[in-house]
C-alpha cells in the first residue's frame, strides 16, 4: 500500500498556511520531551503486569524510554523492517507498548495496532488486508502465547518480534554497541514527512469486514490538541490510561497528549477495577478516562470510593455512549470532579464538552459544541478549525433546531480515507465533508449545541470495544442449528452493552448458548465478541426488501430482559 503523501497537496497547502498543520512528527515530539527533561519520570507499567505478561512492573524516565526505543529500533532495522513497512502490534498497555510505537515511528514504519483480545481469525484477516511485513507482540498474555497465535494466523510474515522466547526474534534487551549511531544514520537517510502514514487503526462499522483507517502525523497531531485543551493538561499531570492503545480513545485520549505536554503516563488494561482504583491512589492520578456505565456504578458505591481515595483526580473523560446527566452532576457535586463529554471516532470526530465551557453538568451530559455557531466561542483551538453541518435524509443541510440530521465535518483532524478506498464507497460528500453516520439535532440557547440522537450504524460497544454484528451473524449462520440470526446489544451497567444472539432455529434443532459459543470459539474469534445471551424466535422482523429490522429486534430483546 502507499504510505506516503496521503493528503492531497492542496489540502496540505491550505492547512499549513492557516497554521493548523506543521512540520511536527511523532518522533519529533518525543525527542523534544527527552531533551527537555531526560531524568524526569515519564512512564509507569500497570500494577498487575506480572499477572498479565509474567514480568514485574517498571518505571522509566524519559531518557530510559529513549534508550529502549533506540534498542528496539536497531533490532527492527537489523531484521529488515524498513521505512514505510506496515507492522502489526499486539500488546497490552505496558511500557513496552509505548516503546514499540515510538521505535517503529522512529524508523518510519507504519503501526497497525490490534486489540489483545484478537485471536487468529482477526489477526489473519487484518494482517492480510494491511499487508503486514512484520509483527511485534509478546510470548505471554495471561495463558495465551500471542506470538504463536500470530505465526499461525500469518505464516507469510517475514518476522515475528516478541517480548519472550516464542517469536522469531526475542526483543526487550539492552541496546547493542553502536545502536544509536546506526538508528540515527537511518533516520538521516529516511526523514519523516508529516504527510506520511503512521498508523492504520481498524473500525468495524456495520459490515462484516473491518475497514482500515490510515492516519498521518498531520491529522493525529492536529487532533491531539482537542484532548490537551479539554482537560487543560500540563507537564504536572498524572495520566492514568485504562483504554487500549489501539484506536482514538487510547491513542488520542492519553498517548498523544502525554507526548505533547509531558507529565507521567500510567498504563492500565485489560481493565481490572481493584487495580484501577489502587492506581488512582498510589500514583495520585489527576486525569483518567472511563466509560459512563462504570462511572455510574462507582458513584453508586461511595464505600468503594471512600476506601480508595480519589482526591487527586480533577477531571475524568468519558464517552462511547450517552452520559446520564445525574451521573455527571453527582461526580461534580459529591466529589468536585468534572466529567468531560467526548464524542470521537477513528475517522476524525473531535467534539467535546468540558466544565470550563459548559459548567452546568446536565447540559454537559446532553450536548456537544456546535462549532461555527455565530456569536458563540469555545476555548478549544479546534473550534476554529472544524466545520460541522447536519444533513437530512434528502441531502439538505439542517439549520433548524430539533430536526435530525447526519453529522458531517471537515478540517485538519479528518483522516485521508479508508485503506483500499478505491474499492469502498467514499466516506466524504461532494463538498469534502466526512459522513459520520451519526444523527444529531441542533439544540440549546442560541442554537449553540448538538444533541446526539442515535447511531446510524448497528455497532455494539462492549466495554469500549466495537463489535460488528454482521461479522458474528455471518459466522453463526454456518451453524447447523441456525436458520436465521440477528445480533444486537443490550444494556449492561458495567460494560455499557453485552451481546445477544437472536436465533431462528433450523427445523428440528434447539441450539443452546453454550453450543453457539463453542462454535464461535472454534473460529478463533476474540472472546469479547462472544454472545452472552440467546433468544430463540420463530421469525425475525424484516422490511419489504428483506433487511432485518434491528431496531425491532433490539426493542424486543430489551422488553424480554425487563420482563424477566
Amino acid at each position: 500500500m502507499n504510505t506516503r503523501g496521503l493528503h492531497p497537496a492542496e489540502r496540505v497547502a491550505e492547512y499549513t498556511a492557516k497554521g493548523w498543520w506543521s512540520e511536527e512528527t511523532m518522533d519529533g515530539l518525543f525527542r523534544a520531551r527527552v531533551a527537555a527533561e531526560p531524568d524526569r519520570e515519564a512512564l509507569v507499567d500497570p500494577a498487575d503486569k506480572q499477572d498479565l505478561v509474567g514480568s514485574p512492573p517498571r518505571r522509566l524516565t524519559w531518557a530510559q524510554v529513549d534508550d529502549e526505543v533506540t534498542a528496539l529500533a536497531d533490532v527492527l532495522l537489523a531484521h529488515g523492517v524498513e521505512a514505510g513497512d506496515v507492522v502489526g502490534l499486539q500488546l497490552p498497555n505496558t511500557v513496552e507498548l509505548v516503546t514499540a510505537y515510538l521505535a517503529l515511528w522512529r524508523i518510519g514504519a507504519v503501526v497497525s495496532p490490534l486489540a489483545v483480545q484478537y485471536r487468529e481469525h482477526e489477526v489473519g484477516e487484518l494482517g492480510r488486508l494491511a499487508e503486514f511485513t512484520a509483527f511485534v507482540t509478546a510470548s505471554r498474555f495471561g495463558d495465551r502465547d500471542l506470538a504463536a497465535d500470530v505465526r499461525r494466523a500469518l505464516p507469510e510474515l517475514d518476522t515475528v518480534f516478541a517480548y519472550g522466547p516464542s517469536g522469531d526474534v526475542e526483543i526487550g534487551g539492552p541496546a547493542a554497541p553502536g545502536a544509536r549511531e546506526r538508528v540515527e544514520a537511518h533516520v538521516a537517510e529516511h526523514p519523516a514527512d508529516p504527510n506520511d502514514c503512521v498508523t492504520i487503526c481498524w473500525t468495524s462499522g456495520t459490515e462484516s469486514t473491518p475497514k482500515g483507517v490510515p492516519r498521518t502525523h498531520y491529522d493525529w497531531l492536529a487532533m491531539s490538541w482537542a484532548t490537551v485543551d479539554a482537560p487543560r493538561l500540563t507537564r504536572d499531570d498524572v495520566l492514568l490510561n485504562p483504554f487500549p492503545m489501539v484506536n482514538m480513545a487510547g491513542i488520542n485520549g492519553m498517548f498523544l497528549p502525554w507526548l505533547r505536554v509531558g507529565g507521567l503516563l500510567v498504563q492500565h488494561h485489560p481493565f481490572n477495577l481493584p487495580v484501577f482504583l489502587q492506581q488512582i491512589a498510589a500514583e495520585q492520578a489527576t486525569y483518567t478516562v472511563a466509560p459512563p456505565a462504570l462511572l455510574s456504578m462507582l458513584l453508586a458505591r461511595p464505600d468503594l470510593l471512600a476506601a480508595t481515595g480519589i482526591g487527586s483526580l480533577r477531571l475524568i473523560g468519558s464517552g462511547s455512549a450517552p452520559l446520564p446527566p445525574a451521573m455527571v452532576r453527582g461526580w461534580q457535586e459529591e466529589h468536585g470532579i468534572g466529567i468531560i463529554n467526548f464524542f470521537g471516532s477513528n475517522e476524525g470526530i473531535g467534539l467535546m464538552t468540558d466544565p470550563h465551557d459548559v459548567p452546568d453538568p446536565e447540559e454537559r451530559a446532553r450536548y456537544f459544541p456546535r462549532y461555527g455557531t455565530p456569536g458563540v466561542t469555545w476555548t478549544s483551538r479546534l473550534s476554529e478549525q472544524i466545520n460541522v453541518k447536519l444533513v437530512d435524509a434528502d441531502g439538505r443541510e439542517v439549520t433548524e433546531p430539533g430536526v435530525p440530521g447526519e453529522l458531517r465535518l471537515k478540517g485538519p483532524v479528518v483522516f485521508p480515507g479508508y485503506l483500499g478506498g478505491d474499492l469502498l464507497p467514499s466516506p466524504f460528500d461532494e463538498d469534502g465533508y466526512l459522513k459520520t453516520g451519526d444523527v444529531f439535532v441542533i439544540a440549546g440557547a442560541d442554537d449553540r449545541f448538538l444533541h446526539y440522537v442515535d447511531r446510524a450504524k448497528d455497532l455494539v460497544i462492549r466495554g469500549g470495544m466495537n463489535i460488528a454484528p454482521a461479522e458474528i451473524e455471518g459466522l453463526l449462520a454456518a451453524h447447523p442449528g441456525v436458520a436465521d440470526v440477528a445480533v444486537v446489544g443490550y444494556p449492561d451497567e458495567i460494560l455499557g452493552e453485552r451481546v445477544c444472539a437472536v436465533v431462528v432455529p433450523a427445523e428440528g434443532a434447539a441450539p443452546e448458548l453454550a453450543d453457539l459459543v463453542a462454535f464461535l470459539r472454534e473460529r478463533k474469534i476474540a472472546s469479547y465478541k462472544l454472545p452472552e445471551r440467546l433468544e430463540l424466535r420463530e421469525v425475525l422482523p424484516r422490511n419489504p426488501v428483506g433487511k432485518i429490522l434491528k431496531r425491532e429486534v433490539r426493542a424486543d430483546v430489551l422488553a424480554g430482559k425487563e420482563s424477566a
